[in-house]
């Protein structure tokens, strides 16, 4: 789409790998205009290109959001840190601001009283009008201060903390009232003023240790926290509501019992904690919600309350099973408690980070040792495995219910597989529960390492392999050697069925592409590209197990037991050399060829069943292996070409006749492949070359292409049954010939 291919700078360019931040280039313009952009870069877009755009526009909101979530997270201890010192500073400035106060009112005071005694100075009085005030009666305002005193301090110690609000309030009024209109001497202004505070200090005093006691229920501790924000120490009131609600926490923890069984204290574990942290959220929302600062100290605890935790579980249950290879365990204990921790994410706390810094190493650890011991323990079945193909004998977990048995019956493996497929199937559902670890890739290429160990331990069991070292520990592997060719076939029968339907199934539990997201995607496609990348991968190992099948009983058929060869140049020398008559039949390596795949093929109709493509290619490679063999050999051509023999045209016409009975019979069994043909074609091109080199014209002397066909033909008939004559077939014919010799 060339609408979408934009140079950055002023414009985007979606179907390149451009950094984000270079994307964001023309975002972040300052002469930027929405409408402008959409105008001049979207304006001739059709619907596809439109989606399409879409589609990265998507795309882009993701990955923003992601580095987002990333820089918030990597700056997250530094915004906790600076965001509490500046909750402290700003308790801090109330308690200065409150003494710069008291200070003002004690100098004020101090200026009325100066003002005062100079007037009296001035002020003429004899000795008899002179007042003595220590003898003057109480004025009204000093009796409402004595009550007030009293009854203030009745309030406090029966602890009676609304009225006791109410009261210090109505003696800060009475204060600013007093000030304002000089109601009061500053002497009795300043000791009021001094007694509210302190009253204020004792009550906040009362309440903060009110909450510590066990008994406090969550009311009483709202209520309390509440109170001591009106009376001015929000800070401190933050703080041992938090306080509080660990206490608690803790008294509750007490009463659970590690030794139970893991999912059960798991369970209420998590269960206990993250309600705590949540209704500690809720508290603190619902009294401090118009005070952001108190926020991050609540991140701070729910952090750090979360870490406890999650070092709680590792000590009493994670570690163990981690480094025993129990995945299962440990996976199921890390869901238990990130679908807990989830449930805080509305509360606007994500704390799965702190969970999965710590679960995550353990959970690495415990699939590293299940995948060891998937190793060992097939290898240790491979071991006495008789390689016959069987039903499973139970289903396994992954399978459950009828649907499993259904699934199950359809699949006939030997055992060391059997019990490989269901460890796998147990660890792709183990994982399958933790798509938020984001372990699949790791998890993936385990189950390759695993599938290429039991498919070295299948060529291995191949007779030219008797046994193979086990480089992960002491002492030999052994594995029980598959001596028939039903048992080598079978071999062929567990890697396939494993790699083209029962390890794909499995993995799919932690595709990404499982998520209910890519509906869409799954609907336009076959296949998932990760499935299709895990089938190739997983294809590879079956065609090494495949070519070494093909390698060894190639090897049979050319190499004999003491080491010489049986398909050489010879076979067509001596022909020519042989002073009797040649009898016409395909040479006896080629005889044997087609004996072998023919049993073969029998075989492998009842091995693979239906998966005969995979039984064609295999014979079809099998051939190829005997054919490119030769074709590639040095000496047999030097020999052929250039040795001190020459190829006559009788040994030529007998290579000819090999050439032609090896297409026949591969092309009537359907494995003829058409590098093969070409390759067969060439061969025979390069013999009649080297007769012709010796200045012998070969169309001369070979046959028509019939007689190659009848004689092919008639050999593969007395190959595999009796043969059938027609009485009226002329003997003295090239085909009667091969027939009366074959007959022989």
């Amino acid at each position: 789409m060339s609408s979408f291919s934009l140079s950055l700078g002023g414009s985007l360019d979606f179907d390149r790998d451009v950094p984000l931040s270079d994307r964001l280039k023309v975002f972040k313009s300052t002469n930027y205009d929405p409408e402008s952009y959409v105008t001049t870069h979207c304006g001739a877009l059709n619907e596809k290109e439109i989606r399409h755009l879409c589609m990265h526009l998507v795309s882009l909101k993701k990955a923003s959001a992601e580095e987002m979530r990333k820089s918030v997270y990597a700056n997250y201890a530094s915004f906790i840190r600076t965001s509490r010192e500046i909750s402290d500073l700003e308790g801090e400035l109330v308690s200065l601001k409150n003494l710069l106060s008291s200070r003002a009112n004690i100098i004020h005071s101090i200026a009325d009283g100066v003002r005062v005694e100079s007037l009296n100075d001035r002020t003429d009085y004899s000795g008899e009008d002179a007042v003595n005030f220590e003898d003057r009666e109480p004025t009204k305002i000093d009796k409402w201060l004595s009550q007030y005193l009293e009854d203030l301090e009745v309030l406090l110690a029966e602890r009676r903390v609304e009225e006791a609000l109410a009261a210090l309030d109505e003696g800060e009024n009475v204060v600013e009232e007093a000030r304002v209109s000089g109601s009061m001497t500053p002497s009795a202004l300043l000791s009021l003023g001094h007694s509210i505070m302190e009253n204020r200090q004792k009550l906040a005093d009362q309440l903060a240790e009110s909450t510590c006691q066990p008994s406090i229920n969550g009311f009483e501790l709202r209520s309390s926290v509440q109170a001591m924000k009106q009376l001015g120490d929000g800070p401190r009131a933050h703080t041992v509501l938090l306080k509080c609600h660990e206490q608690k926490l803790q008294r509750n923890m007490q009463s659970l019992n590690p030794s139970s069984h893991g999912t059960a204290y798991i369970t209420a574990l998590s269960h206990l904690v993250f309600s705590t942290v949540a209704q500690a959220a809720n508290d603190s929302l619902a009294i401090f919600s118009d005070e952001p600062a108190f926020t991050s100290e609540l991140v701070t605890w729910a952090v750090n309350q979360t870490n406890a935790f999650a070092q709680l579980v590792k000590k009493n249950v994670v570690a163990a099973p981690a480094a025993s290879g129990c995945l299962r365990i440990v996976a199921e204990s890390v869901h238990i408690c990130l679908e807990h921790c989830l449930l805080l994410e509305d509360r606007g706390l994500a704390l799965c980070p702190t969970l999965l810094k710590i679960f995550k190493p353990y959970l690495e650890q415990a699939l590293t040792a299940n995948l060891k011991r998937i190793d060992l323990c097939t290898a240790a079945i491979a071991a006495s495995d008789d390689w016959s193909l069987t039903y499973p004998p139970i289903p396994g977990r992954s399978w459950g219910g009828s649907a499993g048995i259904t699934i199950g019956s359809q699949q006939k493996l030997s055992s060391s597989a059997h019990r490989f497929n269901t460890m796998i199937q147990e660890l792709c559902e183990d994982i399958g529960s933790l798509e938020i670890l984001q372990l699949s890739e790791q998890a993936l290429e385990g189950v390759l390492h695993c599938f290429n160990s039991f498919v070295q331990l299948m060529i291995n069991a191949f007779p030219s392999s008797a046994e193979t070292e086990n480089l992960e520990g002491t002492g030999r592997r052994i594995v029980h050697l598959a001596e028939t060719e039903t048992q080598q076939l079978s071999l062929l029968a567990n890697a396939v069925m494993l790699a083209d339907e029962l390890l794909p199934r499995g993995t799919i539990k932690f595709s990404s592409n499982t998520r209910s997201g890519d509906q869409s995607r799954r609907a336009s496609e076959k296949r998932p590209p990760e499935q299709r990348e895990l089938k190739r991968k997983l294809q590879r190992f079956v065609d090494q197990l495949r070519d070494s099948f093909c390698r060894q009983h190639a090897l049979e058929l050319i190499v004999t037991e003491d080491g010489g060869v049986r398909l050489s140049a010879d076979i067509y020398l001596s022909v020519d050399e042989s002073t009797a008559q040649p009898e016409w039949f395909p040479s006896p390596i080629y005889q044997e060829l087609f004996v072998k795949l023919t049993r073969l093929a029998s075989i492998a109709s009842d091995v693979f069943v239906g998966r005969e493509r995979f039984a064609t290619i295999l014979l079809m490679r099998l051939t190829e292996t005997v054919i490119l063999w030769f074709s590639e050999d040095q000496n047999f051509w030097e020999e052929l070409e250039a040795g001190q023999r020459s190829l006559g045209p009788l040994g030529l016409q007998q290579f000819y006749l090999d050439m032609e009975f090896v297409i026949l019979f591969a092309s009537q069994g359907r494995y003829l492949s058409r590098n093969l043909h070409q390759v067969m074609k060439n061969v025979i091109s390069r013999a009649i070359e080297a007769v012709q080199a010796n200045g012998i014209d070969p169309f001369s002397v070979l046959p028509e292409d019939e007689w190659f066909a009848d004689v092919a033909q008639i050999a593969i008939k007395m190959l595999t049954g009796p043969p059938s004559f027609e009485g009226d077939r002329d003997m003295s014919s090239p085909t009667a010939s091969a027939h009366s010799n074959g007959s022989t």
